[in-house]
């Protein structure tokens, strides 16, 4: 256990909060109901540190601005400050938490709406499946079809992160998330577990990253599809890691692509080839197949950036 806190009986059955960006919405509109546990960030939760083998570690409790604007995070690890600057708003991103980020629950207005039962609510079914899901999966990988609020979650998944909680050291973020097949849950966390912080290895010698998402408005949106890409190219894609998000009910490696492109000359036709490859394996709902559209077009601008 860390100094975060000491969790009681009592905290097991409570909702924890940092921030509240998102929780409070849920409260205020009935979702979430019961005790809340404030959070207090302590020296083992807040903060941005190198360690003496390079890895980066980032607390909990640090906000999302604070990640944004780390010169030591935008030189190493570009795609997490790319993706920390492109959440949000700025006033949301000055309160908001890493932690929070990654345990927020799902953004499906069946959820959000206290008058539905879905399966994260203890229902029998999701009703989005059957009903208005222009915003669900594309990737359906299990009974709920709302993807992953996470971006931090898909930055992470690109960088191998991994997470420590007051329960557990090390978890990988399909650890923390979990595969997707559990439609009554956003993340894998026991009852009275918090993540404490985050850890990033180094970074590779001459890797470059990037990361974009595809919205519905100019401003303020969440993202129909994001995409964190890093890249070691040198005549050849050395390496290649694409992660993505807004797909799936949680953030996806795409590893056909990763593949296509791994090892391969430094072309428009391998980019390409990278791009068509994003989409394998998807199984759009009826209303969600144009995220496959924006999904290749995501891969094919970031490698072409990268690769540039």
């Amino acid at each position: 256990m860390t100094a975060l806190m000491r969790v009681t009986p009592s905290a097991e059955r409570a909702e924890f909060r940092a921030a509240g960006t998102d929780l409070s919405e849920r409260r205020r509109s009935g979702v979430s109901r019961g005790p809340l546990v404030d959070i207090v960030p302590t020296a083992d939760t807040i903060g941005i540190a190198t360690g003496r083998t390079g890895a980066l570690r980032i607390g909990a409790s640090t906000t999302i601005a604070a990640i944004a604007a780390s010169a030591r995070v935008a030189e190493a690890y570009p795609g997490i400050a790319a993706a920390a600057n492109g959440l949000a708003t700025p006033q949301i991103r000055q309160l908001a938490t890493l932690g929070g980020n990654l345990a927020q629950r799902s953004r499906c207005w069946y959820y959000r709406n206290p008058h539905v039962a879905c399966l994260k609510k203890g229902g029998a079914d999701c009703p989005a499946r059957g009903g208005n899901h222009l915003y669900g999966v594309a990737f359906d990988l299990g009974p709920c079809v709302a993807p992953h609020p996470s971006t931090m979650a898909t930055a992470l998944l690109a960088y191998d992160a991994r997470v420590d909680t007051t329960e557990r050291k090390a978890l990988t973020i399909g650890q923390l998330l979990g595969d997707g097949s559990n439609g009554a849950a956003d993340h894998a966390l026991a009852p009275g577990e918090m993540i404490a912080a985050v850890e990033l290895p180094p970074p590779l010698t001459g890797e470059r990253a990037a990361y974009r998402r595809a919205i519905g408005r100019a401003y303020a949106e969440w993202p129909l599809v994001e995409v964190v890409l890093r890249v070691v190219a040198n005549g050849a894609f050395r390496m290649v890691r694409i992660a993505a998000g807004g797909i799936a009910p949680v953030p996806l490696r795409l590893s056909a692509a990763e593949s296509a492109s791994q090892g391969a000359p430094v072309s428009p036709a391998t980019i390409a080839a990278a791009a068509r490859a994003a989409t394998s394996g998807a199984k759009p709902l009826p209303m969600t197949r144009y995220k496959l559209e924006l999904l290749e077009g995501l891969v094919q601008d970031l490698l072409e950036q990268c690769s540039a």
